[in-house]
């Protein structure tokens, strides 16, 4: 597939049954070796320093350590290791782990023909995006997006102006240590304002946090 005949992959995926499985899938594929599986971000990013795969089969919705956060602490630690995210719903916020640095995407119900060309596509520099993928990154970049006006005295949902300014900086795609950094605060800090911002607005991830802060005008898409 590269100038090495086998890729090496680490899965990543808190459902038991479905690492399992997808690990059992690719253990029938030739040229692909299965080096490891982990059941959350910070043991996928542990793999990766250890084994050194070509490719990791990335989850998103994980425990711990998402798959956003592991995407791109991956990609900024080992470089040489490509990221293809698997998601059970197409309708998933693309963008973040793109920006991240993931170079593939596909879906869960993916047959294993559609997986090995993912991984074949990252390891040639090629995006690895199945069709379902590709024609939701269409729709995704070509709709407007609507804003709800609001004024700068006023947050939705009872956001504080410092909880305003962590989400937009959640939707400029920064990690939690790296709005640390910004913010010149502790990244247990940074955490507690997410928690809040999150438990006001009723969101239950980042891509949830992201779209919110589009629709409310508190950041602007790239672009």
């Amino acid at each position: 597939m590269t100038a090495r005949t086998t890729a090496r992959v680490v899965v990543a995926d808190d459902q038991t049954v479905v690492r399992e499985g997808i690990v059992m899938l690719l253990g029938l594929l030739p040229d692909i070796e299965v080096v490891g599986s982990a059941a959350d971000g910070e043991e996928a990013v542990r793999l990766v320093a250890e084994c050194a795969p070509d490719v990791v089969l990335m989850d998103l919705r994980m425990p711990r350590c998402d798959g956003v956060e592991a995407t791109r602490r991956i990609r900024a630690d080992h470089p040489g290791t490509q990221v293809v995210v698997l998601t059970t719903y197409a309708d998933d916020d693309l963008f973040p782990a793109l920006r991240a640095g993931a170079r593939g995407y596909l879906t869960k119900d993916a047959d294993g023909d559609e997986i090995a060309r993912a991984i074949t596509g990252v390891l040639s520099g090629e995006a690895g995006l199945s069709p379902k993928i590709q024609r939701r990154l269409l729709e995704r970049v070509t709709e407007p997006v609507r804003t709800v006006p609001q004024s700068p005295d006023e947050p939705p949902d009872g956001l504080t102006a410092r909880e305003v300014e962590v989400l937009r900086l959640v939707a400029e795609g920064q990690s939690n240590p790296e709005i640390a950094r910004t913010l010149h605060v502790s990244t247990a800090t940074v955490k507690t304002h997410i928690n809040n911002l999150f438990a006001k607005a009723g969101l239950r991830d980042r891509a949830q946090a992201i779209r919110y802060a589009y629709r409310h005008g508190l950041a602007q898409p790239p672009g």
